[in-house]
């Protein structure tokens, strides 16, 4: 099925190419070349499946920009920064941001991650428009409603990413079961591409900040010391 992208990049030459490789691989791209215009393209259309995002731009930064997409929508988003400063990866993720690439990269791990993002987000729609009665889980404060896509803690809402709330829903329906991180990497990532032991941590890392609201006693998700992780068998 043929998706829309939209690219937000001021580098034009890149910006074409992208656009090139993603509608070379069966999908359809639109190009902004600021933060602004990429914001009035995805107000207009609104039908995009990924916003492939830049975080220099000549107007406002690329972490502005995706917090305006994050007041308008859940749209994947993949970001890409020309810094090797792991710092910038942090932000947009924290910020809520998808994905991450370092600029040099290769159109076919772009192009891997693309796919994965895309097919992820129209799977997850069509399972909350074909099914009404779709799972809800519930512990103590917390509860976990798939068909909604909606994470509440105490009766108020949590915002979580798409991949946030996977790793989530994933570790929740498993309650008690421990996994290593390779292994919540195979399941929540679909092993696209290759295993980063450190962009685990930051997920788990941010799921915790969201609903450990203390810090200072994990009553959700449970390290298991020297094997990996498990939602809290006694919650």
């Amino acid at each position: 099925m043929t998706e829309k992208v939209l690219i937000i990049d001021d580098d034009k030459e890149l910006g074409i190419l992208l656009k090139q490789c993603i509608e070379h691989n069966g999908h359809w791209a639109d190009v902004a070349a600021t933060g602004m215009e990429g914001i009035r393209f995805l107000r207009e259309a609104g039908d995009y499946k990924l916003i492939v995002l830049d975080v220099m731009l000549p107007d406002i930064s690329g972490f502005s920009v995706l917090t305006k997409i994050r007041d308008l929508c859940s749209i994947p988003v993949l970001m890409l920064t020309a810094k090797a400063d792991e710092s910038d990866k942090v932000t947009g993720l924290e910020l809520g941001a998808d994905d991450y690439l370092t600029k040099p990269f290769g159109i076919k791990e772009f192009l891997a991650r693309v796919n994965s993002l895309i097919r992820r987000y129209t799977v997850l729609n069509e399972k909350e428009k074909g099914n009404t009665q779709l799972e809800v889980l519930r512990f103590q404060d917390l509860v976990i409603d798939i068909g909604s896509h909606a994470v509440l803690l105490n009766g108020a809402d949590i915002y979580l990413t798409a991949k946030e709330f996977d790793l989530l829903y994933f570790l929740a329906s498993n309650q008690g079961r421990i996994f290593t991180k390779e292994q919540l990497y195979e399941q929540v990532w679909a092993n696209e591409y290759g295993f980063d032991d450190s962009n685990i941590m930051s997920y788990i890392s941010r799921l915790r900040k969201k609903l450990e609201p203390d810090g200072q006693e994990f009553v959700y998700i449970q390290t298991v010391r020297g094997v990996g992780y498990r939602f809290n068998r006694e919650v």
